[in-house]
């Protein structure tokens, strides 16, 4: 009775690993490679770490994380990837350093867990790919990576886990699938922004209205040499552009440079390195992000003439 226990337990505690161990130590490394590229990409986004080299050019990873679906609930799209990677590390790595009951327990969850979030992101990074392709009309190495990275994952997850149901396999599956596929074609929908509102090349118009501070400061950044470098398709561009308001915006001075873009000089932003948008250059100084108008002033010494002295 004792000898066939320990051939029992003996037994549970070989049978889970040793086909798919392998499997889950790969699937770790992918989703260490996508931590890295995602917590990249939000660390620069954030600001907390300079541009990234961007094999294959910077212009089209900036014109893809920049665009209007580059970021989520205002933080960058990113984040959630990279939220999304940690979650599979963990998944793959804790049935490795588990033991005995917890670790059997554990196992099995994890694959189901693999296979979902896999499935999920396989299925938004083939929407966000589309959207590169057909809308942003881009790409970005940084984004093709990542997708690759969770086609991957999902391909393993399917390798690694014994499905002994694979109807439900299927159906959850195609339950993921679809109801990934429906809100990712909804989300970016929602925010394609049509070019024949403002025609091919052109920014999208501001609409706020200008208040005499804002008209102020601009006149003063014009006459003291201050430009911003922006992109067309560059959303945080927009945004600068409305804290002016549409009369102060008239009167900064805005040179484009996407190539495709209106009035393009993008041969002088290549030779200023202009890595991000906006940039702004004021008293010879770059400075790369979208700013507060407290910031502009401070930085080139505006003083609002209706200010109360102090």
């Amino acid at each position: 009775m004792t000898s066939t226990r320990l051939a029992s337990r003996l037994t549970t505690r070989r049978r889970p690993e040793p086909g798919r161990r392998w499997v889950r130590v790969v699937m770790a490394v992918l989703a260490t490679i996508g931590v890295i590229d995602t917590g990249s990409i939000t660390l620069n986004r954030w600001g907390v770490i300079g541009s990234l080299s961007c094999p294959g050019g910077a212009e089209g990873c900036d014109k893809v994380l920049n665009s209007p679906w580059g970021s989520v609930f205002g933080q960058p799209l990113s984040l959630f990837g990279l939220l999304a990677y940690g979650s599979v590390l963990v998944m793959a790595l804790l049935p490795l350093v588990l033991k005995g009951e917890a670790r059997t327990r554990v196992n099995g969850l994890s694959w189901w867990g693999l296979f979902l979030l896999s499935a999920g992101m396989a299925i938004f990074s083939l929407v966000l790919v589309g959207v590169m392709a057909f809308q942003i009309k881009a790409f970005c190495t940084f984004c093709l990576m990542s997708a690759l990275i969770s086609l991957s994952l999902f391909v393993l997850s399917l390798i690694g886990g014994e499905w002994e149901d694979t109807g439900a396999l299927i159906f959850r599956g195609v339950l993921t699938a679809l109801a990934v596929g429906l809100i990712g074609l909804g989300w970016a929908t929602s925010l394609n922004r049509p070019e024949a509102t403002t025609g091919p090349g052109l920014p999208i118009p501001v609409v706020a209205a200008s208040t005499p501070a804002t008209l102020a400061l601009a006149e003063h950044l014009t006459a003291s040499g201050a430009v911003m470098y922006s992109a067309y398709w560059c959303p945080h561009c927009h945004d600068q552009k409305e804290l002016f308001g549409k009369e102060a915006t008239a009167k900064l001075k805005i040179i484009e440079c996407a190539p495709d873009g209106r009035n393009s000089q993008a041969a002088l932003c290549a030779s200023k390195n202009i890595q991000g948008f906006p940039t702004w250059e004021i008293k010879g100084k770059l400075d790369s992000g979208q700013k507060t108008l407290a910031q502009l002033a401070a930085m080139s010494g505006f003083k609002d003439p209706a200010a109360p002295a102090n």
